[in-house]
């Protein structure tokens, strides 16, 4: 999966495209991720006993394809793609984004 929690995303599709957040979860075997302050719902709490009935707002999964990542160092958003690096006689595999003949690490 190419989205990890901690990332900065744009949402492409949807009602909310267009909009910016961190991933605050992601659920790889639905292929899903919780963005903060995007694809918000709301819950209604019946009230109870010690507590008024209320309206929860959440953020709701939304489907990672409709999501890409930014740059966190010059903003350049695009496709995700791996590479592997040599470091201290390990191999170590980077994420990178590439868009329009550019490419730039994440890490």
């Amino acid at each position: 999966m190419h989205i990890k929690t901690g990332d900065k995303v744009r949402v492409m599709a949807g009602k909310d495209k267009g909009k910016q957040g961190t991933v605050l979860q992601v659920f790889p075997k639905l292929e899903r991720a919780v963005v903060e302050g995007v694809n918000l719902m709301q819950k209604h709490l019946r009230k109870q006993t010690n507590r008024p009935g209320q309206k929860i707002e959440f953020p709701a999964p939304l489907h990672v394809s409709n999501l890409q990542v930014v740059s966190p160092k010059t903003g350049l958003t695009g496709r995700v793609g791996y590479k592997r690096i040599q470091q201290n006689g390990k191999t170590k595999k980077i994420r990178t984004i590439h868009s329009k003949g550019q490419t730039e690490d994440l890490e």
